[in-house]
């Protein structure tokens, strides 16, 4: 039994299936605790107490509210699931789930920490893991046009028309940005000379292709000063910004833009499949943060000592890098939060004269400006 224990996890199959529920164990708790969160800080900020009654159910354990996501939880599985009767019903049950769906595969190409045993923690160790990303990124406005459409109601079609438009003008500038990134992290002489220098290294970006997301990683994680948020600040600036009209959050959650209508594409919906929308809403959220980790912060290097700052050699280490990872994404989903409570929304037009008319040419200009510098420094 115990030969056939080992020989069973030694199947590749078996270690990816594990990486996934692992994955899926703890980004499922973030999005329920991005909500407590959510509502705690807003709540703060507006000074006011937020959720703090729910704790351990039958009991006067109250947790300051920790309990909360499970009785929301509970309240959505409970409650009536209500079909309109005027909505187009196929479409209106798919598009929650695909809504919600892109944001979870997109976290299986990036790497939430270095090494545990031989195993590299992420699921799927693409060549083209950055290409990848953003294919799958721009599905998820899929499931916001087809509730608009599904719901056969103006203000949803609204909100969908909305979602459709904003995706397109900032999903091109969000890609130019990261452009830069990999004319500096797909560069084979640093390579070279990192795996000649480390064989912690060696063993972790050998044989990967030139947009493998763990060659970005390798290339900050000697000094705070190589993030490439220092080193392509307008490339960090377009990016960050993009991921907030990407996931649909203020100041650009025209999709949704409450004042104005309704509750744009979530209007029609209700218990479960409401649900599902909010649950996509905050693994998108998390996807984007851990993006920018991974892009402009590192990923699950600290820019101090040999401990977390090279691949893992022990199982230790190896789990400290994943909680500095996760660490990195929470700080990213405070700032996401604290910005929807500190900012107005901006009208339509604003939003698209920032998308087209600022980050289109700032970006390209700075890819124009990066080559210029990389072709004087190789020259």
């Amino acid at each position: 039994m115990p030969a056939l224990i080992t020989g069973l996890f030694a199947e590749p199959w078996v270690l990816t299936l594990l990486k996934v529920i692992a994955v899926f164990a703890v980004v499922m708790p973030m999005v329920a605790y991005s909500v407590v969160a959510e509502r705690r800080i807003s709540a703060w900020i507006q000074d006011r107490i937020g959720p703090n009654r729910v704790g351990i159910p039958f009991t006067s354990i109250k947790l300051l509210g920790l309990g909360q996501p499970l009785a929301d939880g509970l309240k959505a599985l409970v409650k009536e699931d209500f079909t309109p009767a005027h909505v187009r019903k196929v479409f209106y049950w798919m598009a929650p789930a695909v809504a919600m769906v892109p944001s979870f595969v997109v976290l299986a190409v990036l790497p939430f920490g270095s090494m545990l045993g031989a195993q590299k923690m992420v699921i799927a160790d693409l060549d083209v893991g950055i290409l990848f990303t953003f294919g799958i990124v721009s599905l998820g406005v899929y499931g916001v046009v087809l509730a608009g459409y599904a719901s056969n109601s103006k203000y949803p079609f609204l909100g969908g028309i909305r979602s459709t438009a904003q995706m397109i003008s900032y999903e091109i500038a969000m890609g130019l940005a990261v452009v830069p990134v990999f004319m500096l992290a797909a560069d084979p002489a640093w390579q070279a000379e990192l795996i000649d220098k480390s064989t912690a290294w060696s063993k972790y970006i050998k044989d990967t292709g030139l947009l493998n997301l763990s060659n970005v990683i390798a290339y900050q994680h000697e000094s705070i000063l190589d993030w490439l948020m220092f080193k392509q600040p307008i490339a960090f600036a377009i990016f960050l910004i993009a991921i907030f009209a990407e996931t649909n959050r203020l100041p650009f959650d025209l999709p949704e833009s409450e004042t104005e209508l309704v509750a744009g594409y979530n209007t029609e919906y209700s218990s479960m499949s409401f649900a599902l929308f909010f649950m996509g809403e905050y693994a998108a959220m998390i996807a984007g943060s851990a993006l920018m980790v991974v892009l402009f912060c590192g990923g699950w290097t600290l820019p101090f000592g040999e401990f977390f700052n090279t691949p893992a050699q022990s199982l230790g280490q190896g789990l400290v890098h994943i909680g500095v990872f996760i660490a990195k994404i929470a700080m990213f989903l405070v700032l996401m939060i604290w910005i929807r409570w500190m900012l107005p929304r901006f009208r339509y037009d604003q939003l698209m004269n920032i998308g087209w008319k600022r980050f289109l040419p700032l970006s390209l200009a700075n890819i124009i400006f990066t080559a210029i510098v990389l072709w004087v420094l190789h020259s």
